[in-house]
């Protein structure tokens, strides 16, 4: 995902009630003064990300959109709105609806690139238009994913007439999205990102998948592995960024692991212990996810890259966004802290931001979007158990968020029992995004599962509830794979 993610209002908000205003000069006569000049832009506000340059290819869009084998009739267009490409499907026999797709973390290459909802087909069928965007950049840039995912919201219509289908205005829109677009998808209903993004859009619901619902906590979660991985092999940082990483790494793992990610040494055995509590502690199938599934060491891998990174998000930000000065590192299940691990808790490195770093902007939105939890429509979130690259924790980070919020009523959070990143069947994305709807459109708040309760989470049949093993055609042969991994499992599955 990734390689590693007002100055005051007040004075501009003076000079534009004088501007209109207006005022008298000393003959009488009535004068228009010079607008104020525009914000000064300081050196530390010019990011990495903002001189790096992408590309669409029309054709690639175009071979994307290829008729769904099966699936009701349907108009496909796809082009480029602004710096970003696009995809649109309507059904013939459009319910009037609109679903918006956000994608996942799309790498640090130049070509952009668009995804296909995996629910395409049970949109088609229940009759919903829906639409993708590539956004204008790649990188861990969720702001550029809202602003692009919304223009092409507020475009839906005037696509269509550009292709000869005259449509109405959707009666609903609604957001789902996966990993990087799971947090596009929570953002764009926070009411943060609502009041602030140029292009504005109020979503009717949102379906977040895998997400990364805890903004900048992900990147702290990263930071208190990587320290915590330092300071048991014996490499103890001292210093942010560590500058020897490079140097260190391939040590370091040997110290940790006798086989990685499989097999642990005794250090190695007190790092997963603080990893499964830093990514929402005693749970089912945390083991598979650390180290003993096949898909284990791809997304082990993924995370480890992100060691040795500056906190900036690969340019997303100018200076370091890492915390880890909050968290807590325990060796076992007990929240209170032994003498061994408070000892460890006062010696390890702490990463300390610099302030502001992901300060909101006169421009638009933050950087990096906040998911504060501050929604007031219906949200369905999916996480699986087994994710190391995007834990569980991010659903627990939200449920205080929207806690200490007070908007928890409009929060449903469900858990599945995979192993992997975005490890979801088909059926269950869509029986979220159906209950969603219902939701939405006036039926009983959907069931979902406690997420904070640690003896609950803990229960060996954690996740039974919404977890739906029925593979179909549209599910990929990884998702099939990991499912059957689990069932064969000792211990692994539900039990009666």
């Amino acid at each position: 995902m990734h390689r590693a993610f007002q100055s005051t209002a007040l004075a501009l908000a003076a000079g534009l009630l004088l501007y209109g205003c207006g005022g008298d000069d000393d003959n009488g006569s009535t004068t228009t003064p010079p607008p104020p000049p525009p914000p000064t832009v300081q050196p530390e506000d010019v990011r990495p990300q903002d001189s790096r340059v992408f590309t669409v290819d029309p054709a690639a869009l175009a071979a994307k959109i290829a008729p769904l084998a099966g699936a009701p009739a349907s108009d496909r267009w796809s082009g480029v709105l602004g710096k970003a490409g696009y995809v649109v499907e309507v059904p013939t026999a459009w319910n009037g609806k609109l679903v918006m797709y956000a994608h996942g973390y799309a790498g640090m290459g130049s070509a952009l690139s668009v995804s296909i909802p995996g629910i395409r087909r049970h949109l088609l069928e229940a009759g919903y238009a829906w639409a993708a965007s590539t956004y204008s950049t790649n990188y861990y840039d969720v702001r550029a994913g809202i602003e692009d995912t919304n223009a092409l919201a507020l475009a839906f219509a005037d696509i269509a007439k550009q292709n000869g289908r005259t449509l109405a205005a959707p009666t609903r829109t609604y957001i789902v999205g996966h990993s990087m677009g799971g947090h596009i998808a929570a953002a764009a209903v926070d009411a943060e990102n609502i009041q602030n993004a140029v292009h504005k859009v109020s979503y009717h619901g949102a379906v977040p998948m895998c997400g990364v619902l805890g903004d900048t906590e992900l990147f702290n979660y990263f930071g208190g592995y990587q320290t915590a991985a330092q300071q048991l092999g014996g490499m103890p940082a001292t210093s942010w960024p560590v500058s020897n990483w490079a140097q260190i790494v391939t040590p370091l793992v040997a110290a940790l692991f006798t086989t990685y990610p499989s097999a642990t040494t005794a250090a190695g055995d007190k790092l997963k212990a603080v990893v499964k509590n830093l990514t929402g502690g005693e749970r089912p199938l945390f083991e598979l996810g650390f180290g003993k599934s096949p898909a284990s060491k791809a997304y082990q891998d993924a995370v480890w890259s992100t060691f040795g990174s500056d906190g900036t998000v690969d340019g997303m930000l100018t200076q370091n966004v890492v915390d880890t000065t909050a968290l807590r590192y325990q060796f076992d299940d007990d929240p209170a802290l032994s003498v061994e691990e408070q000892a460890f808790n006062a010696a390890i490195f702490r990463v300390k931001p610099v302030a502001d770093a992901n300060r909101v902007r006169r421009d638009g939105l933050r950087w990096i979007p906040q998911t504060a939890a501050k929604i007031s429509v219906p949200v369905v979130t999916l996480h699986t158990l087994g994710d190391m690259y995007v834990p569980f924790s991010m659903e627990q980070i939200y449920k205080r968020r929207a806690d200490a919020n007070g908007t928890s009523s409009w929060l449903v959070q469900r858990a599945i029992r995979g192993i992997a990143h975005c490890d979801f069947t088909v059926a269950e994305q869509n029986k979220a995004f159906d209950d969603m709807v219902a939701w939405e459109q006036g039926g009983p708040r959907p069931a979902g599962d406690d997420v904070l309760t640690a003896s609950v989470v803990a229960n060996a049949n954690y996740g039974c509830t919404f977890t739906d093993n029925t593979v179909g055609a549209d599910d990929d042969a990884t998702t099939k794979g990991l499912r059957q991994v689990i069932a064969l499992t000792p211990g692994a599955s539900c039990t009666p």
